[in-house]
């Protein structure tokens, strides 16, 4: 899905892909130019032996000044891995279109938007963040949705790879975790535009931004 979406912006990016959990990793930091993590059936506090290397992975980016985006898992093990705190949110499943306050700007946010529409699904929230993590989007259901540190890292709880399509279909194969309530306000959340495009716009923008 992202190489898709990534490709309708500039065809002339090539990927590497890793499965962290085959301890698949980089031998050097720099086979890449800029990595983006996805996101996972994975809670970032399950005790899986993949998980510390990847950890240890994030730092080694941040250090070496690589550029990182964290989608969904990524954005909650990033949190965790600096400092930050992820949990299961007593409000529940996130699923359908959630609809975000942007707080801060940023410049690689172009085309700019007040709030961003996108599909989400999880469970986990990032209920702390990093101390040098600035935030950038939020809402009420999910105060941390969107944050930045430094110029390397940025991280999004949403899916901006997911369409409708499959947000609906995941949501019905998963209907009997979600409950009647949150599986009948995701599907009627579908209504509403959705900001995929732009906001995938801008993790390009900010993995090529120097």
């Amino acid at each position: 899905m992202f190489m898709r979406l990534f490709n309708e912006i500039n065809p002339d990016i090539e990927f590497k892909i890793y499965d962290i959990r085959q301890h698949d990793l980089p031998e050097d930091v720099n086979e890449c130019d800029s990595y983006i993590t996805t996101g996972s059936r994975t809670s970032t506090y399950d005790e899986l032996d993949w998980i510390p290397p990847f950890r240890n992975l994030f730092k080694d980016l941040f250090v070496a000044k690589k550029k990182l985006v964290g989608v969904c898992f990524g954005h909650q093990l990033i949190s965790d891995t600096f400092g930050g705190y992820t949990e299961l949110s007593d409000k529940g499943w996130g699923v359908g279109v959630s609809i975000n306050k942007i707080i801060k700007s940023k410049p690689w946010m172009n085309p700019l938007l007040d709030e961003i529409n996108i599909i989400v699904s999880h469970q986990d929230q990032v209920t702390q963040l990093p101390d040098d993590a600035e935030l950038i989007a939020g809402s009420d259901f999910c105060p941390h949705y969107m944050y930045q540190i430094g110029n390397e890292i940025l991280t999004i709880q949403g899916h901006p790879e997911f369409n409708k399509d499959y947000s609906e279909t995941l949501m019905k194969h998963r209907k009997n975790k979600l409950g009647d309530a949150a599986l009948q306000h995701g599907l009627n959340s579908l209504s509403l535009e959705v900001h995929a495009d732009i906001v995938m716009r801008w993790i390009y923008n900010f993995m090529c931004d120097n």
